[in-house]
């Protein structure tokens, strides 16, 4: 299941605003928080007060802390890789080990008998080296997360294919990784001068923040995602919590009963992904239900290069008419959402996604087409990926 956090800056920002974050994340199912013990000035004293509070503010909101440190931080605080009884003491949930004692010194860390979860760089070139180390001594799932970096400075987050690599590398090993998605709100702040947003990759700065989610989700390979900058709006605190909620039940579905019919074929299709969608002003009732409505769309597994398709509207079209429409295009572009109307009946209702422009041949409605930047999901949609098409809505 997806995990969702936000970072928060005790440097940056005071305490009782801090506090009014996490209380709005949390209603919108926020359940971590990172911060840095990094950037706290003052004495030994002070930073342990100053994150006792923090830590228990969070708790009292439901949200496990992940505090940054380094080895020279652990050292000034009478803290190493065998000794985190601090951490403990401070009711900290996860330690975020910005350098490393080496895998050895590490792995006695991770063995801690507090239970305190270290979360490795996943950023880091040597990272995947440390992993199979700690795969091969047998460290659960329970005891390392992995987190990537963020990037405040424009032009420098990660290339989309390194970002791909290393997560398929890493997620060989079985453990929870997370990416870091970036608020487009006014007047955020976050780590050196964040003023144009605070994102794993760069290609995702500036996308709307629950595209940028549903991006980095549907490339498989991520568990959880945290907002790099603070503070988002609610709007986009809501707009993310709606990206990982449940798919529509299969059971509630107006073709449950067909595609049943059909036998247990849905085991072997994989997640649901969404896509947001601006409806046609010509969209018929029976087309918005075909498109809205019906759970799962799914591919069959056999889509081509030309469109993905979805045979679920056609199961129940036998008496709900498509009557075919007119239009001057030559082709229908890429991105587009059309419906094979009733001049070729066999295939009535059935919804296709154009990836290459098809012809207009008079056999299919245009009946949406994806809201801007959306063309980014399409390479993600994979064969027997099931759909889930959501109505655009600006926030």
């Amino acid at each position: 299941m997806t995990e969702l956090g936000v970072l928060a800056y005790p440097d940056l920002s005071p305490m009782d605003k801090i506090k009014e974050y996490l209380q709005l994340a949390s209603k919108y199912g926020f359940t971590r928080v990172s911060s840095s013990m990094l950037s706290v000035e003052g004495t030994n004293e002070e930073i342990i007060s100053y994150f006792k509070e923090f830590n228990h503010i969070a708790h009292e909101f439901g949200m496990k802390v992940s505090l940054d440190v380094n080895t020279n931080f652990l050292k000034r605080m009478n803290q190493s890789y065998d000794d985190i009884s601090l951490f403990h003491e401070i009711d900290c949930d996860i330690i975020r080990l910005d350098g490393s004692y080496g895998a050895e010194n590490d792995y006695i860390m991770i063995q801690n008998s507090y239970g305190i979860k270290i979360e490795m760089n996943a950023t880091s070139s040597k990272v995947a080296k440390e992993i199979a180390y700690f795969y091969e001594k047998g460290v659960s799932q329970e005891q390392i997360l992995l987190g990537h970096n963020a990037y405040p400075q424009r032009y420098t987050g990660l290339k989309w294919k390194d970002f791909l690599e290393k997560n398929h590398q890493l997620k060989s090993y079985g453990y929870k990784i997370a990416a870091i998605v970036s608020s487009n709100a006014p007047n955020t702040h976050g780590i050196w001068n964040a003023e144009d947003g605070l994102p794993t990759v760069e290609r995702l700065r500036d996308l709307p923040i629950d595209l940028q989610t549903r991006i980095i989700l549907a490339t498989g390979e991520v568990d959880d995602i945290l907002i790099g900058n603070a503070y988002a709006t609610e709007a986009e605190l809501k707009a993310i919590s709606e990206v990982v909620k449940p798919a529509k039940a299969f059971e509630d579905s107006p073709i449950y009963d067909e595609i049943k019919a059909y036998g247990p074929i849905l085991p072997k299709f994989g997640p649901c992904k969404r896509l947001k969608v601006i409806l046609e002003k010509e969209i018929t009732k029976i087309e918005k239900e075909n498109l809205l409505d019906f759970v799962p769309q799914l591919d069959n597994g056999d889509s081509s290069e030309w469109i993905w398709r979805s045979r679920s509207g056609r199961l129940i079209n036998k008496n709900r008419p498509i009557p075919p429409r007119k239009y001057r295009e030559e082709y229908f572009p890429v991105g587009s959402i059309v419906v094979v109307n009733d001049v070729n009946k066999h295939y009535s209702g059935e919804i296709q996604i154009v990836k290459i422009p098809i012809k207009n041949d008079g056999k299919r409605n245009l009946i949406a087409r994806l809201a801007p930047n959306e063309e980014q999901m399409l390479e993600l949609i994979n064969n027997e990926d099931l759909v889930e098409f959501i109505e655009y809505y600006e926030y």
